[in-house]
């Protein structure tokens, strides 16, 4: 009997180069992942999100891409598969839907507007109880700031977020749930 792989989403900036140790943190990371019974899921080819995919690979996972259509797929991508969305919304459909676990890399606005989505679903019930994990030294001021700023649409709403600074931390926040 096969045992189904669990799928985490991994959201994160296009524009953090491989020499950057970021880079080299998130692919040990996401190769711990993948041997810890992890596929990923992502939506883009550079930064953070190729740093995830060889990460994913290299620990013996699949990785699905789901890009936009109106830019071009590079040849030397990690993607295992890739689908094509027509529409950004599409694309975030599937990258918020898909998965057992979210995984928010050092980003930008796109970064941003992805965890907002994937976080707000989850408060207002609209997607089923998944992890919520933010990784790196980038978000305990980011959210430290929206705690004494946001009305949030639920009492709980910051409980959702796991915040994580080592690899044994996202692991241990995965495996919690």
């Amino acid at each position: 009997m096969t045992t189904q792989r669990r799928r985490i989403t991994a959201f994160g900036s296009s524009r953090i180069a491989v020499d950057d140790p970021r880079f080299h943190d998130v692919e040990a990371l996401c190769k711990k992942l993948a041997e810890h019974g992890y596929d990923g899921l992502t939506g883009g080819h550079q930064g953070m999100m190729a740093a995830f995919s060889q990460g994913i690979r290299a620990g013996g996972g699949h990785v699905r891409g789901i890009t936009l259509e109106c830019f071009p797929t590079p040849p030397d991508n990690t993607f295992s598969e890739e689908i094509r969305a027509h529409d950004f919304f599409s694309r975030m459909q599937h990258l918020i839907e898909d998965c057992d676990a979210w995984l928010v890399l050092p980003g930008g606005l796109g970064t941003l507007s992805e965890l907002a989505m994937s976080w707000d679903l989850r408060a207002i019930n609209i997607l089923k109880n998944r992890p919520l994990i933010l990784y790196g030294d980038m978000w305990p001021g980011i959210i430290s700031t929206l705690q004494d700023s946001l009305i949030m649409s639920v009492d709980h709403g910051f409980d959702m977020l796991t915040l994580c600074a080592h690899h044994d931390d996202v692991l241990n926040a995965l495996e919690a749930q």
